[in-house]
C-alpha cells in the first residue's frame, strides 16, 4: 500500500469521526498512542510494540487529512531519499 493509498483509506474509514474531534484533541489521542508504545518498547513487548506502531501511523494519517496535508508528498519534500541534515543516503551525521 502507497503512503497516499494508506491516507485515503484512513480518510474513508474515519474522517467523519476526525473531523467532528477536531485537530487538538485527535493530537491527544496520537500522543497516548506514542506513550503504549513508549511502555512496549520498555517491556520489550515485540506484539504490542506492532499494534502500538500501527495504531501511531493511523493517527499520524488522521492528522494528516484533518488538516489537508498529503502525508507523502510532505514526507519526500522534507526526507527527499537522503538524509536532511547532511544530504546523504545512507545519513553520515554523527548524532
Amino acid at each position: 500500500m502507497e503512503i497516499s493509498e494508506f491516507q485515503k483509506f484512513m480518510y474513508d474509514l474515519y474522517a467523519h469521526n476526525d473531523k467532528r474531534r477536531g485537530g487538538p484533541a485527535t493530537t491527544l489521542w496520537l500522543v497516548e498512542e506514542v506513550g503504549e508504545l513508549a511502555e512496549a518498547i520498555r517491556r520489550n513487548d515485540m506484539e504490542n510494540l506492532r499494534e502500538e506502531l500501527a495504531d501511531c501511523f493511523a493517527w499520524i494519517g488522521a492528522l494528516a487529512n484533518l488538516y489537508d496535508i498529503d502525508l507523502e508528498k510532505a514526507f519526500l519534500e522534507k526526507y527527499p531519499l537522503v538524509c536532511p541534515t547532511c544530504r546523504k543516503n545512507p545519513c553520515i551525521c554523527t548524532d
